[in-house]
């Protein structure tokens, strides 16, 4: 009698797995469950950092690479955009709070980000890399040069830009800036001799302010990789993202929108 006991007793463990599962399968609704049901997709978003995130206020309206992609990724899930102010500092706290449904807008992928959120598969490489008045290109090729004591880094707070500051300049002296949008007009009026920020913002600014130089964009400091961040632990809703992106890419279409804004 002990074998087919012993036998029922696991067939009633292994049903009660099962069942628990289940339930609990039932009640982890995904993000695409939610955005669908709504017909809204929030986006977090700094709207500071072009070309990928910025607020026209004259306007009264976003606009830049992952802008475009949002309203893309809307589309195919055939609802509307709902873009939710953030900033640098408060990115993670606004986004694990529940905010909104994606993080978009030059989001660089690191270890600190990833331990509270997915990031979907990365659709940029770049790197850290100077920007500076184009007379001055010269003096600030590398982190020696740069790392002076008579040499100012002008940087945004709470991003990955105020990160690489603080970890690589211990004899500069580093300037806070809060207004992103603004912070290359310092440069211009000689408050800072140098920005270090991502290849793809250098590219941009020294084409929007001839007098500033980005310093070998090409060849950063850093490899980095940008993507999208996404709720923790939902792999439907990662699974979906990363899809779309992956077509995006692989049509061309994505290459269209970043050259929209960079060409």
């Amino acid at each position: 009698m002990k074998g087919p006991l012993l036998a029922r007793g696991w067939l009633v463990t292994l049903t009660g797995l099962l069942l628990a599962a289940s339930a609990l399968a039932a009640q982890a609704e995904s993000t695409l469950d939610s955005v669908l049901a709504k017909g809204q997709l929030r986006v977090c978003t700094t709207g500071d950092y072009r070309p990928f995130t910025y607020f026209d206020s004259a306007k009264d309206h976003y606009e830049g690479i992952d802008i475009d992609m949002a309203n893309s990724l809307a589309k195919s899930l055939g609802v509307k955009v709902d873009f939710v102010r953030t900033s640098w500092p408060d990115l993670m706290k606004d986004f694990t709070a529940g905010k909104c449904d994606i993080a978009m807008g030059g989001i660089s992928v690191n270890l600190k980000r990833q331990q509270k959120a997915y990031f979907s598969i990365p659709y940029v490489v770049d790197g850290k890399t100077p920007i500076t008045l184009c007379k001055n290109k010269h003096k600030y090729q590398t982190l020696a040069q740069i790392d002076r004591p008579d040499v100012t880094v002008i940087v945004n707070p709470g991003g990955t830009n105020e990160h690489f500051d603080r970890e690589h300049l211990k004899k500069a002296k580093i300037l806070m800036f809060k207004d992103n949008t603004k912070i290359f007009d310092e440069l211009l009026a000689g408050k800072a001799d140098l920005m270090i920020t991502d290849g793809v913002e250098t590219r941009l600014q020294s084409k929007l302010h001839p007098k500033l130089c980005a310093v070998h964009p090409d060849h950063p400091f850093t490899y980095s990789e940008k993507g999208y961040l996404l709720p923790l632990g939902d792999n439907v809703w990662k699974a979906y993202v990363d899809q779309w992106l992956h077509q995006e890419k692989a049509s061309g279409a994505f290459q269209k929108v970043y050259d929209h804004w960079l060409k």
